[in-house]
């Protein structure tokens, strides 16, 4: 019962906070709202406030806002100034970016919390296996060795420690490193290996044959420094994300590895029985992933109406609705054909 509330509330909320975004912007720039519901399907129980209807919908997963004049092509009775379609493209563009930059928002003010309570986690540059017949070996590094710096530069977290051996080309470099309270200084020329990136692929690039301790730091943060960290970490996540896609259109990723409802549902499940904190870790990168995802250039998608936006604007008069028809149904068969491979990787994932 547990999960399925998790469940619920993660992409229910995310896909309503969604919405939300498309609405308050609508309403600051004084476009009509004909309708703003929570969840989907038939309407449970609902008010009127102006012109707007606020419903709550049997489905509880996510929400729908529909605007005054949304189609050029039907009729209104709200006055031409609150109609979407009438107003000019930038304005409909801003709208329909409030959207994803909601689900930003919301992963950033998530993690920007989480960074305050919890801090910011830190892999510390402690050497945990040293590989036989390794540079590290030759050079004399041990088990439980900490790298204080490389060639003069001061090593904080294993990351760096990392970027310091694949940035150096092979060359000698000189180790600082603290043993037992003693602080000594060690040569090794790095080897090149072959090595497997987070999508499969083999890499050459030096390296010296160790393996970091495991040994976890969690560093307090201000709350601007928490702030600050919760961008850093929107940017690496859609950089990953970015890096993804164009490795899915690559094949580098395969298909089959690509998952949908099923298994974001069973990634919440397992979260939420971790903790709060997971859960709300995992719902901020699934709301990052929401936002990428809508800003994709694809019909159907907000990142879609973007693209037809900046056609407008640049060739000065909207696409043709014949254009615009068989572009939509083109990324609407795409996203269907998308949903449906998904689903099958994920359900032939429980069999094999």
């Amino acid at each position: 019962m547990i999960s399925i509330v998790a469940v619920v509330l993660v992409l229910g909320g995310l896909i309503f906070f969604h919405e939300l975004g498309h609405f308050l912007m609508a309403r600051t720039l004084g476009i009509g709202v004909h309708v703003f519901s929570l969840g989907f399907g038939p309407r449970l129980v609902g008010w009127q406030r102006g012109e707007t209807e606020y419903r709550i919908s049997l489905i509880p997963l996510g929400g729908y806002v529909q605007l005054a004049g949304e189609h050029a092509d039907t009729e209104d009775t709200l006055p031409k100034e609150q109609l979407f379609s009438l107003r000019p493209p930038w304005q409909r563009m801003l709208v329909v970016l409030a959207g994803p930059a909601s689900n930003f928002f919301l992963a950033w003010a998530i993690f920007w919390g989480l960074f305050a309570t919890q801090g910011l986690e830190e892999l510390l540059p402690v050497v945990g296996t040293v590989n036989e017949a390794s540079p590290a070996a030759a050079a004399g590094l041990r088990p439980q060795d900490r790298i204080l710096a490389v060639n003069g530069q001061p090593i904080g977290v294993w990351e760096d420690l990392v970027q310091a051996i694949e940035t150096s080309g092979g060359q000698r470099l000189t180790l600082h490193i603290e043993r037992q309270g003693t602080i000594l200084a060690l040569s090794a020329t790095p080897r090149i290996q072959e090595k497997r990136n987070l999508f499969g692929e083999v890499l050459q690039v030096p390296m010296l044959g160790i393996s970091p301790s495991g040994e976890i730091h969690n560093r307090p943060l201000s709350l601007a420094e928490a702030a600050w960290q919760g961008i850093l970490h929107i940017g690496r996540v859609t950089h990953l994300m970015l890096l993804s896609i164009i490795k899915l259109i690559e094949r580098v990723i395969p298909w089959t590895d690509m998952g949908g409802v099923i298994l974001i549902s069973e990634m919440i499940h397992r979260q939420a029985q971790e903790g709060l904190v997971q859960l709300l870790a995992l719902s901020a990168l699934i709301s990052v992933n929401l936002g990428v995802l809508n800003l994709l250039p694809i019909p159907v998608l907000d990142g879609g109406h973007i693209l037809f936006y900046l056609l407008e604007i640049l060739m000065g008069r909207p696409l043709p609705p014949s254009v615009q028809n068989i572009a939509l149904r083109m990324g609407l068969a795409f996203l269907l054909l998308l949903m449906i491979v998904a689903t099958i990787n994920d359900i032939l994932r429980h069999f094999s």
